[in-house]
């Protein structure tokens, strides 16, 4: 009798195959999952908008009505960016009929020159409307904020001044020349319109205004301080202070999130090491911090309540039941690290791959993600604003939602390669 030996190789690799197919689906579960809680959200907050595109949705007051801002402020950009990303995963044309209204509505604020926010206002809504539409007009449009931003810049300090003349907290001081570690994200705007104009003078402004944020903003351990304040005239610092975070000397995390992904971004145009560097030791500031919770989503304040770190303002521990988190800065620096991780290779791209992924996972997860429909309008719950100044605390923010749905597509781009 004869027998045959069935070769077991392409059996056990089509195994394999089909066991790495369903594992990478249950990986990205997570991210669907995210989106269709998000339809019929953002379809409530459409509804509720309908025809004005004057407020712009920002977060939730406390007795539940929607906190709007105004075209001028500078959370404007992410209601739009937020369609275009629900545009991008569900290429149902609802959603780019809405951001494309949404976009358009921003039109005027090219000519912004109040503040350094113009970067998020615009470069969020039609930067990202260029991808998925071919107006000639965006691209000028985006050359004139970037004309306005760069009127905020001084060659003497070499930053951008991110707002005018202001008291800081506790009015200890006066600010002349404030730049905030939330500027390093409105580079991008500046990169681009050096690509498409050919004036290299923008992209001179950004990589000076990060190398000063680099030398001024960080500490040793590459922990950062959210305000320096520069004398206007001879470019010296000033002060190193706070206005979000919990004390001079603490860790904001927001303000930590914001350099992650900054310093990425404009290691990502510059292909200067410098910056991939920062980038690296912020992003281990925040992922290996002892102070992170299990869950990856940081308290408000890396340093909130720790002896040594006296707060310029009235802080009073017991008004909450627990610290109060802040997913806004975790989806921040989810996307960031996720960027990140594409630069690099071996154990450190390993690390902020994973990183991001675990942070995306506690957010998708019912305690982070509008499951319930806590609130009609928003993603993401349990975000924090601006608790010294008694803010938005423990709320819903658009710009949560809008770096969520940024990461959660960064990472199913990143997996399905």
């Amino acid at each position: 009798m004869i027998r045959f030996k069935i070769p077991i190789f392409p059996c056990t690799f089509a195994l394999v195959f089909l066991c790495h197919i369903l594992s990478h689906a249950q990986k990205l579960d997570f991210v669907e999952r995210s989106f269709k809680t998000a339809a019929p959200l953002y379809d409530s907050l459409l509804a509720k908008t309908k025809g004005n595109f004057k407020d712009y949705p920002h977060s939730l007051y406390e007795n539940g009505e929607i906190k709007y801002l105004q075209i001028d402020e500078w959370t404007g950009g992410f209601w739009p960016g937020a369609l275009w990303y629900m545009y991008e995963f569900t290429k149902n044309e609802k959603w780019k009929k809405a951001a494309l209204a949404w976009t358009n509505s921003l039109e005027s604020n090219q000519y912004n020159t109040a503040h350094h926010d113009i970067g998020f206002m615009m470069y969020c809504s039609y930067g990202n409307a260029l991808r998925f539409v071919n107006d000639e007009s965006y691209p000028k449009i985006l050359l004139q904020s970037a004309k306005s931003l760069c009127q905020r810049y001084s060659p003497v300090v070499g930053s951008i001044q991110s707002w005018n003349t202001r008291k800081s907290k506790g009015d200890i001081n006066t600010w002349r020349y404030p730049v905030i570690m939330d500027n390093m994200m409105n580079l991008e705007l500046l990169f681009y319109a050096s690509k498409i104009s050919g004036d290299t003078s923008f992209r001179h402004v950004a990589i000076k205004h990060a190398e000063q944020t680099m030398k001024n903003h960080l500490r040793a351990d590459y922990s950062s301080y959210h305000v320096v304040n520069y004398d206007p005239k001879t470019g010296k610092v000033l002060h190193k202070q706070t206005l979000q975070g919990f004390s001079d000397g603490s860790t904001w995390a927001r303000g930590q999130a914001w350099g992650i992904y900054g310093f990425t971004t404009v290691y990502r145009e510059t292909k200067d090491k410098r910056f991939l560097t920062t980038a690296m030791k912020m992003a281990d500031y925040f992922i290996d911090n002892p102070n992170l919770p299990s869950d990856k989503i940081p308290y408000w304040d890396f340093n909130v309540g720790q002896a040594g770190f006296k707060p310029d303002w009235d802080y009073q521990p017991t008004k909450f039941k627990e610290t109060p988190r802040d997913a806004s800065a975790a989806a921040i620096a989810s996307a960031g690290l996720l960027e990140l991780s594409t630069f690099l290779n071996g154990k450190e791209k390993k690390k902020y791959f994973n990183a991001a992924e675990s942070i995306l996972k506690s957010l998708s997860s019912d305690k982070y993600l509008n499951v319930d429909q806590q609130n009609p309008y928003f993603l993401l719950k349990h975000s924090t604003g601006n608790l010294p100044s008694d803010r938005e605390i423990d709320v819903p923010l658009i710009y949560a939602d809008y770096y969520f749905l940024e990461a959660l597509l960064r990472y199913r781009k990143i997996k399905q390669s």
